[in-house]
């Protein structure tokens, strides 16, 4: 009733209502908070295949120099690189990968992937909202335990 409300409410709070009506019919639908979940979950993915998954996983490079009968070794790692066209990046392998970052981005739990620089704002925009979603799932299944 607050969402219809136009005097008593402010904007912001009826576009806080109307979001958490459309996302999980205000924690009564857990089907509708599971469904947005899964879509989260393959945009993610997607996103990841096509700007996110480096083609190759970056070598780290190890040189050294040797002073006299001490050898002293530096070990760097290179930025990973997104190379080749769409072709390359929709495959079945890195599908995989990213699938692997999606699911790990509901938990909270960090891949250990490396990704490019846009794969780390989509890993790190979905470690906020897929958690959201499934939270409002879990809620709405307990509600209707309650019952």
């Amino acid at each position: 009733m607050r969402r219809h409300d136009a005097t008593g409410t402010t904007k912001g709070e009826r576009r806080l209502l109307w979001g958490y009506w459309l996302l999980s019919g205000y924690g009564l639908r857990a089907s509708r908070a599971f469904t947005w979940l899964l879509a989260a979950m393959a945009l993610t993915v997607l996103l990841l295949m096509g700007c996110g998954l480096p083609t190759h996983d970056p070598d780290p490079t190890t040189t050294g120099t040797v002073q006299g009968g001490r050898i002293s070794l530096d070990t760097s790692t290179p930025a990973p690189a997104l190379h080749g066209g769409w072709r390359e990046r929709m495959t079945w392998a890195r599908a995989e990968k990213a699938t692997r970052v999606a699911v790990n981005s509901v938990v909270f739990r960090s891949s250990g992937q490396n990704l490019t620089t846009a794969g780390t704002y989509v890993e790190m925009a979905s470690r906020l909202l897929e958690p959201t979603l499934l939270a409002l799932g879990v809620l709405a299944i307990r509600g209707r335990i309650k019952r």
